[in-house]
């Protein structure tokens, strides 16, 4: 054999070789592993979604059509994420010895998991901005969780959108839900505006508002109560649900009752003619006998919120025209 065919011989083998190196097992090894991360909707929810698919449970999937199933956002968990290893409920699922048992961390009713550490999957993640004082919350102090509220799996979350949200909040507030029916009121059945326009309920405030009081929440629509006036209404400057029902009432303007009956409350004295619903009034030349049956204070008290008149007498702080 001459040294051509030794080297046509040793190029022949070498070509062999590379072909087992490549069929091997331990090269295949990569590749598995690569199919092994590859998941139906997520990063890694092979071990979920050969059980949990199209035909087990297809709404779980829609998890892909929402901002959590964002799988180019490096930010994006899986389900282990949320769930946790759930090592129990993945080796034992399917076997027919009896109930699975389930997950970690599950957001259903039947979930033996705490309140507690249902928000903590959800504040691994979402713990900054307005949600920062969440522990501390009305809601959170009352076991309400943030899957209460909240669809993760569902590409549509009614409390995240205005037209929905107030169905998802009056599923609890039924008073509310009431006063929204009378005919004065905000406009959130009419989808204008939506609970989250006044509250965040994801703070520590008291009453749950967006701004730290009832003004400040107030104002930031109706800034032409804000003042500063030169006469000031101490009730407007103190609290606007001193007067108002903000959620709706029978009266016009949002108002708890009707003048005269609403201003009696507080300015019911000699100084200002006053009487009970039924007696007949005075002469109406003589102001002194006026009296309030059937009347408004704001036909002459116009402007109630506040004053700014400069006049220098004893009417020019009575928030007259």
């Amino acid at each position: 054999m001459g040294i051509r065919d030794w080297g046509r011989l040793a190029a022949l083998c070498a070509v062999l070789g590379g072909i087992c190196v490549l069929s091997s097992p331990a090269a295949a090894a990569p590749e598995r592993a690569v199919d092994q991360d590859k998941g139906l909707v997520l990063r890694g929810d092979k071990r979920c979604t050969e059980c949990h698919d199209e035909s087990d449970s297809p709404e779980q999937l829609a998890i892909g059509k929402t901002k959590h199933g964002t799988v180019a956002d490096k930010r994006t968990p899986s389900c282990v994420s949320c769930h946790g290893e759930s090592e129990r409920h993945v080796k034992e699922a399917g076997r027919g010895s009896g109930p699975t048992p389930p997950v970690d961390v599950g957001f259903s009713r039947k979930n033996p998991a705490t309140a507690e550490a249902r928000d903590a999957a959800c504040l691994a993640c979402h713990q900054g901005s307005t949600r920062i004082f969440w522990q501390n919350s009305t809601h959170s102090r009352r076991d309400v969780t943030c899957t209460s509220c909240h669809k993760i799996h569902d590409g549509h979350d009614k409390v995240r959108q205005v037209s929905t949200q107030p169905e998802v909040c009056m599923s609890c507030h039924k008073e509310q839900r009431a006063q929204f029916a009378r005919p004065t009121h905000h406009p959130v059945p009419e989808g204008a505006m939506a609970c989250s326009s006044c509250h965040n309920v994801h703070g520590d405030n008291p009453s749950q508002l967006v701004k730290a009081s009832v003004n400040e929440t107030c104002f930031t629509c109706h800034m032409e109560k804000r003042g500063p006036f030169v006469h000031n209404h101490q009730p407007v400057a103190e609290d606007c649900s001193i007067c108002h029902n903000v959620h709706g009432t029978n009266i016009p303007n949002l108002l708890k009752a009707r003048p005269p009956y609403l201003c009696q409350e507080c300015h019911s004295h000699e100084s200002h003619p006053g009487q009970l619903a039924g007696l007949p009034t005075g002469a109406t030349t003589n102001t002194a006998l006026l009296g309030t049956v059937g009347r408004g204070c704001a036909n002459c008290h116009v402007n109630i919120h506040g004053g700014n008149s400069t006049i220098n007498n004893a009417t020019a702080g009575r928030f007259r025209r």
